[in-house]
C-alpha cells in the first residue's frame, strides 16, 4: 500500500515537472541564446583568449551552480506559503507570523483561517527582540512594503524585457544565414511577433499550454546535443574549466573589463525567479526533479559547448549561439529557437498578471480588470490594461535599443535586483518563520549578498548602457503603487475616525426614525467594525430606509486562498430588533472575485443560519447587551441548499412577473428585464427561500427569518458610497501632490469599485462623499 502511494505521488510530481517546462522553465532555457553576446561585448572584445573564455564558462558554471540551484532549488523553494512561492509569497509568511502588516482591516478572527495557520507555530519568537523593534516601529514595515513592492515594480519590467530580448536574440539567427538582413528588418521582425504574442494573451495560456513543454524539451534536448558536439568537435579540454581555478585566472587577465562583463554572465540565471514565483502551479519536488533531471545538465552542457567553439573561433563572438549551429540543422534549430523564445516570453507576462492582480489584494495598485482564462486551472488570469501597457513598453524598447547588447544590461539589472531582494526577505522568514538562530540567517545573507553584490554592482555600472530603462519602470509603477496604497489608507482612516457612533443608532430605536420599507439593502464599507459615515448621510437626508440592513466588507487578507467554507463572517450590529447585520466577505492574495450571480442567495442563507446558531449557542445569545457590534461567527456556505433555517427552491428560468413579483413599479420590472437581456453571461439564479415547518422553533427567531426571506422577496438595493478623497488646506505640499493630482488621476482613471465587486447597475445607490485626509 505504501509503495503504491509513493509511486502515485512520484508519477504525479513526474507529470507536473513535464509540464513545468513550458510554464517555468522558457525563459532560464534560452539564455544560451545571448550570454556569450553580452558577455564579451565592449572593451571585453580585446580579452578572447582561450583561457579568458574558459574563465568565463567556469563563472557561468559556478554562478549556475551556487544561485539557481543550492539557494533557490535547496532553500528557497522550501519557503512556500501553503503551496504559493513569489516575493509575495515571503510577505504573506512575514505578515502572518509577525505584525509586519500594513493592511489597515485586519481582525482577531483571520487568524483561525485554516491557511493562516501554515507553518511553525509563531509562540516561541514572541519574546524576540528583534521582532519587538520592527513590530514597533511604523517606518520600518512601511520600508519593508516598499522593499517588497520595488521587487514586485522590477518582476514587472521583467514582463517588458524578456520579451524583447529573447524574440529579438532568437530572429537575430536569420541575420546569420541571410545576410541582406539589415537590423531595421530584423527589428521589425521582431515587432510583429511580439504583436502577435501579446495580441493571443486574451485566449489564456491554457488553450496553448499543451505545445509549451514539447517545445521546450525539443530546444532542450537540442542545445544538449549540439553541445557535446562542439565539446568533442572543437575542445575537450574545456572540461578543466569545471575548476574554479579558471574564474582566478579570468580576473587576473581582464581587470575591471571582467568585473564589468559580469552583467553579461549573470544573464545565464535570469528566469531563476520564475521557479518560485510559479511554484502555485506545481509542486517543490516537480520543479525540483525537472530542474536536476533536465534543465541543469542541459543548460551547462549547452555553455560548455559554446565555449569550446568561441576558444578556436573568437571573431564568431556577436553570434556565437547562431555560429556554434553546424550547417546540417540550422534551420530547424534556428525555427525551435524563435518557439522556445514566445515560450519564455508567454512565462514571464502571465507571472506579470499575476504579480499586478497580487499587488491589488495587497491594496497597492489600481483596480483592474482581472479575467479567469481557464476553468480547470485556478491562478490563470488576464488583465488587458496590462497586457496593453506592456506590449507599448516592449515595442518602444525593442525599437529604441535595437540591440541584445543594451537590453540585456537592462535586463541583467531588473532580475539581480529581484534575487537580491528575495535573499533579504528569505533571511526574515529564517527568523521568524523558520525560527532558526539570527546567525544562521546572517550566514545566508552574507554569502548570497556577496555573490550577487557583486553581480549587482557590475550590473549597475551599466546604467548608461541600458540599464536605467528597469530602474525608470520601477520608479514609475512604484509611485503609482505607493500614491494608491497612502490615498486608500488615508482614506480607511477617515472612515475609521468618523464611524457613526452606535448609541446614536440606539438612540433612534428600531425603526431609526424613519420608514423601514420592505427589502434587504446592502451597505459596503471598507470597515470591518463600526457603522460607517455613508449611513448617516441615509438616515439623516432620506425618509426611509430598507427593513434589513447588511453592512458588507469585502476585504483581502494575508494567505494566498481562502476555502469558500470560510469566506463569510456574520455578526449583528445592535439587538436584534433593529434588523442590521454586518457580513465580511474575506480573499486571498491570489483569490479572483467571480460573478456567480449567486452572493445575495449565499448572504441570505448565511445571515440565516447565524440567527439559528444564535439562538442555540450561549455566547451569541445575549442579544439584549448594547455593545453587539464586533461579534462574528464563521458561516460555513455551501452551493444553495435547503438548511435548518430556511428551504430553498431554484429556478434558472423564470418569468419576469414572477421574479420581481414583489416591485410595484412596472418601470423598474422592465428596466430589470432590459438588465438581464444586456448581461446574458451572467445567469442571475433565482432562488426562493420559505421556512421549514418546524414546531420547536423560537417565535422571536420565526419572526426573524421570516422578516428576512420577506425583505429577499421585495428586492436587494446595494449602497455605495461615491468617494471625493482631497488633503486637507493645512497639508504639505507633496501630500497634497499626491492625494489632489496623483490619488485623483488614478481613481478617476480606474475600475470602479460597483465594477470591481460585480454589482449590478440596475440596484445600485451611491452616496457622494467628500474625505478631507
Amino acid at each position: 500500500m505504501a509503495s503504491q502511494f509513493s509511486w502515485s505521488i512520484l508519477s504525479r510530481n513526474l507529470l507536473l515537472a513535464y509540464q513545468s517546462f513550458g510554464v517555468v522553465y522558457g525563459d532560464l532555457s534560452t539564455s544560451p541564446l545571448y550570454v556569450y553576446t553580452n558577455t564579451f561585448a565592449g572593451k571585453m572584445q580585446k580579452h578572447q583568449t582561450e583561457e579568458v573564455i574558459f574563465g568565463a564558462f567556469s563563472l557561468i558554471f559556478w554562478t549556475f551552480t551556487l544561485i539557481p540551484l543550492i539557494k533557490y532549488i535547496c532553500i528557497v523553494l522550501s519557503a512556500d506559503d501553503n503551496g504559493e512561492g513569489g516575493t509575495f509569497a515571503l510577505y504573506s509568511l512575514l505578515c502572518r507570523h509577525a505584525k509586519f502588516s500594513l493592511l489597515p482591516n485586519q481582525q482577531a478572527a483571520d487568524e483561525e483561517l485554516s491557511a493562516y495557520k501554515f507553518g511553525p507555530s509563531t509562540q516561541a519568537i514572541s519574546s524576540s527582540p528583534l521582532k519587538r523593534f520592527l513590530e514597533k516601529h511604523r517606518r520600518l514595515r512601511t520600508v519593508l512594503l516598499l522593499v517588497v513592492l520595488f521587487g514586485a515594480c522590477m518582476v514587472i519590467g521583467d514582463g517588458v524585457l524578456t520579451p524583447a530580448i529573447s524574440v529579438l536574440s532568437a530572429v537575430s539567427g536569420l541575420q546569420v544565414a541571410e545576410n541582406k538582413l539589415t537590423n531595421g528588418e530584423i527589428v521589425l521582425l521582431a515587432c510583429v511577433i511580439l504583436v502577435g504574442l501579446f495580441a493571443l494573451q486574451h485566449c489564456g495560456t491554457h488553450k496553448v499550454a499543451f505545445m509549451f513543454a514539447p517545445i521546450v524539451i525539443i530546444w532542450l534536448v537540442t542545445i544538449l546535443s549540439i553541445g557535446l558536439y562542439n565539446i568533442i568537435h572543437w575542445n575537450p579540454k574545456i572540461l578543466r574549466a569545471l575548476s574554479p581555478h579558471y574564474i582566478i585566472k579570468f580576473f587576473s587577465q581582464t581587470g575591471k573589463d571582467g568585473w564589468i562583463s559580469l552583467g553579461g554572465v549573470l544573464l545565464s540565471i535570469t528566469g531563476t525567479e520564475a521557479m518560485f514565483a510559479d511554484l502555485g502551479h506545481f509542486t517543490a519536488l516537480s520543479i525540483r526533479l525537472a530542474f536536476a533531471l533536465a534543465i541543469y545538465p542541459c543548460l551547462v552542457v549547452q555553455y560548455m559547448g559554446q565555449a569550446a567553439f568561441l576558444s578556436k573561433n573568437p571573431s564568431s563572438m556577436s553570434k556565437s549561439f547562431y555560429d556554434s549551429i553546424p550547417d546540417r540543422v540550422f534551420w530547424p534549430v534556428c525555427v525551435i529557437a524563435t518557439l522556445a523564445a514566445v515560450v519564455g516570453s508567454q512565462a514571464v507576462i502571465t507571472a506579470t498578471f499575476s504579480i499586478v492582480k497580487q499587488c491589488h489584494a495587497l491594496g497597492c495598485f489600481p483596480r483592474v480588470k482581472v479575467v479567469h482564462t481557464s476553468k480547470h486551472i485556478y491562478g490563470q488570469i488576464y488583465i488587458p490594461e496590462i497586457n496593453w501597457i506592456l506590449m507599448v513598453l516592449t515595442l518602444a524598447v525593442t525599437v529604441g535599443f535595437r540591440d541584445t547588447t543594451f537590453i540585456g544590461n537592462a535586463y541583467g539589472l531588473a532580475c539581480m535586483t529581484v534575487m537580491f531582494i528575495t535573499t533579504f526577505l528569505m533571511a526574515l522568514v529564517i527568523i521568524f518563520v523558520w525560527q532558526k538562530s539570527v546567525i544562521l540567517a546572517a550566514c545566508f545573507l552574507l554569502f548570497f549578498w556577496f555573490i550577487e553584490g557583486v553581480y549587482l554592482s557590475a550590473a549597475l555600472m551599466k546604467v548608461p548602457q541600458g540599464g536605467w530603462a528597469p530602474l525608470v519602470f520601477s520608479a514609475v509603477f512604484l509611485l503609482i503603487m505607493y500614491i494608491w496604497h497612502y490615498g486608500i489608507r488615508k482614506k480607511y482612516n477617515f472612515d475609521l475616525h468618523n464611524k457613526v457612533s452606535l448609541k446614536w443608532i440606539l438612540g433612534l430605536g428600531p425603526s431609526l426614525g424613519i420608514v423601514r420599507v420592505p427589502g434587504i439593502g446592502l451597505v459596503y464599507s471598507e470597515l470591518a467594525t463600526g457603522v460607517p459615515a455613508i449611513f448617516s448621510h441615509f438616515v439623516t437626508n432620506l425618509p426611509a430606509f430598507h427593513k434589513v440592513l447588511v453592512f458588507v466588507c469585502v476585504k483581502s487578507v494575508p494567505v494566498p486562498y481562502v476555502p469558500p467554507e470560510e469566506r463569510f463572517l456574520i455578526g449583528r450590529v445592535c439587538p436584534r430588533p433593529y434588523r442590521m447585520y454586518r457580513c465580511i466577505v474575506r480573499y486571498g492574495y491570489k483569490d479572483i472575485q467571480r460573478d456567480d450571480g449567486n452572493f445575495e442567495n449565499k448572504l441570505i442563507q448565511s445571515i440565516a443560519e447565524f440567527i439559528q446558531m444564535e439562538a442555540v449557542e450561549p455566547q451569541f445569545s445575549s442579544s439584549e447587551s448594547p455593545s453587539l457590534d464586533g461579534r462574528m461567527a464563521v458561516m460555513s456556505i455551501n452551493p444553495v441548499q435547503s438548511s435548518l433555517s430556511l428551504i430553498a427552491s431554484e429556478q434558472d428560468f423564470i418569468s419576469i412577473d414572477e421574479s420581481i413579483q414583489s416591485s410595484r413599479s412596472l418601470t423598474l420590472q422592465s428596466l430589470r428585464s432590459a438588465y438581464d437581456d444586456e448581461n446574458p453571461q451572467i445567469r442571475r439564479r433565482h432562488v426562493r427561500f420559505q421556512l421549514p415547518s418546524n414546531p420547536g422553533m423560537d417565535p422571536s427567531v420565526r419572526e426573524e427569518l421570516t422578516d428576512l426571506v420577506q425583505a429577499k422577496e421585495a428586492g436587494v438595493a446595494y449602497i455605495m458610497g461615491h468617494s471625493y478623497v482631497k488633503a486637507r488646506r493645512s497639508s504639505s505640499f507633496l501630500k497634497k501632490l499626491a492625494i489632489d493630482i496623483g490619488y485623483s488621476f488614478l481613481r478617476k482613471n480606474c475600475r470602479g469599485p460597483a465594477v470591481a465587486l460585480n454589482i449590478p447597475h440596475i440596484s445600485l445607490i451611491e452616496v457622494g462623499m467628500i474625505y478631507y485626509v
